[in-house]
């Protein structure tokens, strides 16, 4: 995580009603020095709690936040990651914060609660939409990359914001196709949602490698148009092609060259925490300390397995 992101006991600071200045100070010195500390991470699932909860060497995670009840109990797995100190991140798939609509209260409520219901240092959620007309679409969709867009999405970032108690960082999503009308590169079009918000950033290597395979354009010239600094963690994930398209699936092995594009991001700037996702489909235990150990290896970090 860009500096201070997954551990538990970083101050919480940060975006609130203040605005996006106070944002954006409380972001930047909650994100020093945490990938050395965070190393390698993985998504926490019901699939594969029994593993995730096993790994010797772990020390953050990430859950999908609807996934978490507010109050109560938690699922075993999660409380015996908490116990043991490993930071859990609450990933929003949810609030639908690039539509036209603003994102409904109770949504916000339980997303903030849920942060503080595991004493997260922060939150994350898609710079995308899920919601439209009133109709869930039970999918992250594309954003057109215009001014418009920019407007919308800062507009409910800021309305999160104000409930919440800690950072939020914000993903761009792996999209199989581009809008007609867009007015701005994708590297600006994050970047101006980034300085309006005060947010950080999420950065998954994954995504950036199917965005530009699927473009016919070079990953690594994204990496140098990015504010680097502003990297809260980094997912890598495993995908497929189908169909002349590449599908960031979750549910594939991660391949060498989105490995090597975490190389190449490390180089550039000081290593994020590094998570690991996978959703669906799931290999035996042996393959996915493969997989840990081949991040951990292209990131220069000790094995977490």
């Amino acid at each position: 995580m860009a500096d201070q992101p997954a551990g538990g006991h970083a101050p919480a600071g940060p975006a609130t009603a203040a605005g996006p200045a106070t944002a954006a100070a409380a972001g930047a010195a909650s994100a020093k020095g945490a990938g050395a500390e965070y190393g390698v991470g993985i998504g926490w699932r019901p699939e594969i709690a029994g593993f995730v909860t096993e790994l010797p060497g772990l020390r953050f995670a990430e859950v999908v936040a609807e996934s978490v009840h507010a109050h109560g109990e938690l699922p075993s797995g999660l409380e015996a990651l908490l116990a043991r100190g490993v930071t859990v991140i609450p990933h929003g798939v949810r609030l639908s914060l690039g539509g036209a609509e603003p994102v409904p209260g109770d949504r916000i409520e339980h997303f903030a609660a849920v942060a503080e219901r595991l004493a997260a240092p922060l939150v994350s959620e898609h710079i995308a939409f899920v919601r439209a007309g009133g109709i869930e679409a039970g999918h992250l969709l594309p954003l057109p990359r215009t001014r418009e867009a920019v407007d919308a999405v800062t507009a409910n970032v800021r309305r999160v914001q104000r409930s919440l108690s800690v950072p939020i960082a914000l993903e761009p999503i792996a999209a199989l196709f581009d809008w007609p009308d867009d007015e701005l590169t994708e590297a600006q079009f994050i970047t101006e949602i980034l300085d309006r918000t005060g947010a950080l950033l999420l950065l998954d290597v994954a995504n950036v490698y199917a965005n530009a395979r699927n473009r016919g354009t070079d990953p690594e010239e994204l990496l140098d148009q990015l504010p680097l600094d502003r990297v809260a963690y980094s997912h890598v994930a495993g995908g497929a092609e189908h169909q002349g398209l590449y599908h960031d699936t979750h549910t594939d092995a991660v391949p060498q060259p989105v490995l090597d594009l975490v190389a190449a991001l490390c180089a550039r700037h000081r290593p994020p925490a590094l998570m690991l996702e996978r959703d669906g489909d799931y290999p035996p235990a042996a393959d996915l300390r493969i997989e840990l150990d081949a991040i951990a290896k292209a990131s220069g970090y000790p094995a977490v397995t």
